[in-house]
């Protein structure tokens, strides 16, 4: 349930980020794949994130075009499959797994958005996204202050 949740989650994100332009120029939304398993491996949540896009309106093949990259659990190929679905214009990255498969996609781009699905160290912590800092401290009531001079 919590990975169908994900994997619908990321199809809305998705939707949210081409549907105006996809409606202006009749372009097909791109998603870019990138899992650092095989497709046998994989297959199973494949089929969980279209039946995801399919909720949401996203036909593969009809309105919406899925690229996908598999590194085989070979790691060291992960820079160079994140880097061709760069250059293949693609209009989302999708990435199924950890931590290193979401470096790959990070480092691949700085435009391209990236959404991350699975399990993996928190991606905070894991120095994979920034918290902008709060512009101001706490918020503090005037009850508070009264009763912090109590």
């Amino acid at each position: 349930m919590k990975k169908t949740f994900c994997v619908a989650l990321g199809a809305m994100l998705f939707a949210l980020c081409v549907s105006a332009p996809a409606q202006q120029a009749k372009k097909i939304p791109r998603i870019g794949y990138l899992s650092n398993n095989d497709p046998a491996t994989e297959s199973t949540r494949a089929e969980v994130f279209q039946a995801g896009l399919r909720e949401v309106g996203y036909v593969q093949g009809q309105n919406i075009a899925i690229e996908y990259r598999y590194a085989e659990r070979k790691s060291d190929r992960l820079r160079e499959l994140a880097a061709e679905l760069v250059r293949l214009k693609i209009d989302i990255i999708v990435v199924a797994g950890g931590t290193g498969q979401i470096r790959a996609a990070k480092n691949a781009t700085q435009t391209i958005p990236i959404v991350m699905t699975g399990l993996g160290a928190d991606p905070v912590e894991a120095g994979l996204i920034r918290l902008k800092a709060l512009p101001v401290p706490a918020a503090t009531s005037p009850a508070s202050q009264t009763l912090a001079g109590n």
